[in-house]
């Protein structure tokens, strides 16, 4: 575990990255991270929601988790190569009592990115249609509101700029599209919106389709890098764990989430940084594409159990 003021030892190492236990804002300005500024291309992390209910993995709400985070702003900032990019996801919450929606996550985000003074790049929309029906209370029992179901995934970086290549998270093209490249041809009268098709766009396959940034799961005659939908329940790491009798964490990122933004925005070989890494599903995905990576995570239980990510899975 670090220790503020002295070199940072990590909980495990692995051919492509390295786990650290401790409060992020504490190793992060410390050896060996120190000599790691300006050399990160994507810093990826899930940072605790702000939640209604207290979470074991530490979260806090309001204006407290809008000032904490922002805090981190200029922390992260300085990890990232000229062309690099930070992405955080950030989860919906509720007002105490209310059937009414929290805005702590947005004012979390204008924050960071004032304080850094980050361009937004993009926002992306995570969709998972396997959530439980919550708020219990406003959804389930008194039915004035229908269920949450997505978080928001915000792109932002120093440039205006950052290194990013959408042919590398590509997905394939539905049926449709296929018997358009197929025959060649479209219907080319004026369309409403007044857009003008090319049939030049209708005769080369590019080797898949431009992915939205609304992630959801794919057309049932497609296949995509991704989906999202997040049932961790049964991952072969919570399988792993159980089967071991070590603790995983309770809010596991779907590892094909991380897989779009480290394919979309890393080359083979860069280094991928999560503060607040719970399970360390960014390591896994990174190692797993040929990325270096680090990680910090603050409970040294969960630090520790990750580990099984890098060794053989629990059938």
């Amino acid at each position: 575990m670090a220790v503020k003021g002295r070199p940072a030892r990590p909980v495990y190492e692995t051919a492509s990255g390295r786990m650290f236990a401790g409060r992020a804002e504490d190793v992060l300005v410390q050896p060996p991270f120190t000599g790691w500024h300006g050399k990160v291309q994507l810093l990826f992390t899930s940072p605790p929601f702000p939640l209604q209910r207290e979470k074991r993995y530490g979260n806090l709400q309001g204006e407290a988790f809008a000032g904490w985070l922002s805090a981190f702003a200029p922390l992260f900032a300085q990890f990232l190569t000229a062309t690099g990019s930070i992405v955080l996801e950030l989860g919906n919450g509720w007002n105490p009592g209310l059937p009414t929606m929290s805005t702590a996550s947005l004012k979390a985000l204008l924050a960071f990115q004032e304080t850094a003074r980050l361009h937004l790049c993009q926002e992306f929309i995570c969709y998972n249609p396997a959530r439980l029906p919550t708020p219990i209370e406003w959804v389930n029992k008194r039915r004035c509101r229908v269920k949450d179901s997505f978080t928001r995934v915000w792109w932002l970086s120093p440039t205006p700029h950052p290194k990013a290549d959408n042919r590398r998270v590509l997905t394939e093209y539905s049926g449709r599209m296929r018997r358009l490249l197929e025959r060649g041809t479209v219907n080319m009268g004026k369309r409403p919106s007044q857009h003008h098709i090319s049939q030049k766009s209708f005769r080369t396959d590019n080797g898949g389709a431009i992915p939205p940034n609304v992630l959801v799961p794919p057309p049932e005659d497609a296949q995509a890098v991704l989906p999202i939908p997040n049932t961790a329940s049964c991952s072969p790491y919570r399988r792993t764990c159980r089967a071991r009798g070590v603790l995983p964490h309770p809010a596991c990122m779907p590892e094909a989430l991380v897989a779009f933004f480290v394919l979309f925005l890393t080359d083979p070989g860069d280094l991928v940084l999560d503060p607040f890494a719970g399970s360390n599903t960014t390591g896994a995905v990174a190692e797993e594409h040929g990325r270096r990576w680090l990680a910090v995570e603050a409970d040294p239980a969960y630090a520790e159990s990750s580990r099984v990510r890098f060794e053989p899975m629990a059938a």
